[in-house]
């Protein structure tokens, strides 16, 4: 991994290059990784275990010292993947507060903003093609017998 940033690199066990690879990306794939999982209704909606944080989505807070805290999601910041929850706010001594900011493994998402009509789509898609898969599946096991 000579280069400042591939597309054709696959993966490393060393973690020196995972974070080159995560430093140096494009913003189109930083939007990638700030994704979290979802909850189990949710999950049994769409078919799918994660999905990318957007402005507007409720989560809560799995770990660290806002556990079990939910809020929706005010800022995400993709260059140094991250996220704002309105409504979580650190105190400093002289009672000045500040926004707080959060790695998205440490969140799972409650509810999706559902007013991106295309973000909707395009987890739909997903699902129908799972369910074609499957369809799939069952109709290849019955014909092989």
């Amino acid at each position: 991994m000579k280069s400042k940033f591939s597309n054709n690199w696959k993966r490393s066990i060393q973690p020196r290059k995972q974070v080159k690879y995560k430093a140096n990306a494009p913003i189109h794939i930083k939007r990638k990784f700030i994704s979290a999982t979802i909850d189990k209704s949710l999950r049994k909606k769409y078919g799918r275990r994660s999905i990318e944080i957007r402005k507007g989505d409720e989560v809560k807070v799995m770990r660290g010292k806002f556990k079990r805290k939910s809020g929706k999601v005010g800022l995400v910041d993709i260059k140094y993947s991250r996220i704002q929850i309105d409504g979580l706010q650190k105190t400093k001594r002289g009672g000045e507060k500040l926004e707080t900011w959060f790695n998205t493994s440490n969140v799972k998402i409650i509810a999706l903003n559902e007013t991106d009509q295309r973000r909707l789509k395009s987890i739909k898609k997903v699902e129908v093609k799972k369910e074609i898969k499957s369809k799939e599946k069952k109709n290849g096991s019955l014909k092989e017998k």
